[in-house]
């Protein structure tokens, strides 16, 4: 079982940079791919990046590729989400995920474990 915790959201005008970080519980946190999804109100939640538990592979969603950067410390079983440039359509609530597979998957449903959430809201 593993447990995930957010944190670091926030609002932040347009422009700007929020980094969140997720802190897992257990000890096998490196045999575990993470992402980061995302859910606006009255949409579905949508995946946001992907890094293998090695740190060495990730993806990213086009519509935040260039702006965000996702990474992961295994020593301190936290993953990051620096998110730059920050633009209204990316407010929304911000899950962390963790999946037992190898390879980076985009797909929620793969993933077993999520955090609560934590809200980041962009300002015009």
């Amino acid at each position: 079982q593993v447990q995930l915790v957010e944190s670091g959201g926030g609002l932040v005008q347009a422009g700007g940079s929020l980094r969140l970080s997720c802190v897992a519980s257990g000890r096998t946190f490196s045999r575990y791919t993470m992402g980061w999804f995302r859910q606006a109100p009255g949409k579905e939640r949508e995946f946001v990046a992907a890094i293998s538990g090695s740190g060495s592979r990730s993806y990213y969603a086009d519509s935040v590729k260039g702006r965000f950067t996702i990474s992961r410390d295994n020593a301190e079983n936290t993953m990051y989400l620096q998110m730059n440039s920050l633009k209204p359509e990316d407010t929304a609530v911000y899950y962390c995920a963790a999946g037992r597979f190898w390879e980076v998957r985009i797909t929620a449903s793969e993933f077993d474990y999520w955090g609560q959430g934590t809200q980041v809201t962009v300002s015009s």
